[in-house]
């Protein structure tokens, strides 16, 4: 008798095994653009996933199984899986929430007065604002040479290029970007994304700062506000950071 309910508790469960399936699909926003790093769920199992750079996804599912999408700045989504496949190619279309307009200022009569002569004229002419950031440029041995050359001295920057200042400048300017870069990228995405490939929470600035130095080229897509790119970009970084990291740990 107990082998007989036993047997059927495992056909029952063995049905429950196979009748789920690998549920796939494709996420966009509303202009049809390819929409990575989505949070996808099944609200039955709650197992989670994230959509890759393009979009794509998969997930294992049984029939009705609801499967939720999430991702910030974007509105809730949800989908069911449908009998025998039917809809095993799910394509889902994610809407932006509106952002609030912040409210209007209007400068008071003082605080006109307060800027610059500078900036008064540049704006009453219609002069662009100055690009990048605004820094002390170091000097540079062939903007110092080249005067000496024809007869004209630069003190300061010969003083610079001796005292080592511009060297330390530039050191100084590198560390500066490196970290601008590595906390734009932690603020754009959720820990959760790393820690899902495998990176310790305690780690993740370690790792960006690894996949800058391993492929230079991800600190681009940084400088062109591609999110996608550097998360594509730095996933195939990954298995050779995990591999040092565990190379590490065996030296310890």
């Amino acid at each position: 008798m107990v082998k007989g309910r036993l047997g059927f508790v495992l056909l029952f469960l063995c049905g429950i095994v196979f009748s789920q399936e690998m549920v796939t699909g494709k996420i966009t926003d509303q202009d049809n653009a390819e929409l990575g790093f989505v949070i996808v769920i099944n609200m039955s199992t709650d197992q989670k996933t994230y959509s890759n750079s393009v979009g794509e996804f998969s997930i294992s599912a049984s029939q009705n199984d609801e499967l939720r999408f999430v991702k910030k700045g974007y509105e809730r989504n949800s989908a069911r899986v449908l009998i025998y496949g039917i809809n095993s190619k799910i394509l889902i279309r994610m809407i932006k929430t509106p952002e609030e307009i912040e409210e209007v200022k209007v400068a008071r009569k003082d605080d006109a007065t307060r800027r610059s002569k500078g900036e008064q004229v540049r704006d009453a002419v219609g002069l662009p604002q100055p690009k990048g950031k605004m820094r002390e440029k170091p000097a540079e041995v062939k903007q110092v040479l080249l005067p000496i050359l024809l007869g004209q001295l630069n003190v300061q920057g010969v003083y610079d290029l001796i005292s080592g200042k511009a060297r330390r400048q530039k050191r100084a300017y590198r560390y500066d970007d490196l970290q601008e870069h590595i906390l734009w990228v932690r603020s754009r995405v959720d820990d959760d994304y790393f820690t899902e490939l495998g990176i310790p929470a305690e780690r993740i600035s370690e790792f960006i700062e690894f996949s800058f130095s391993e492929n230079p080229h991800i600190r681009t897509y940084v400088r062109s506000k591609n999110v996608s790119g550097v998360l594509f970009r730095m996933e195939e970084v990954v298995p050779i950071y995990l591999e040092r990291l565990k190379t590490r740990k065996k030296d310890d």
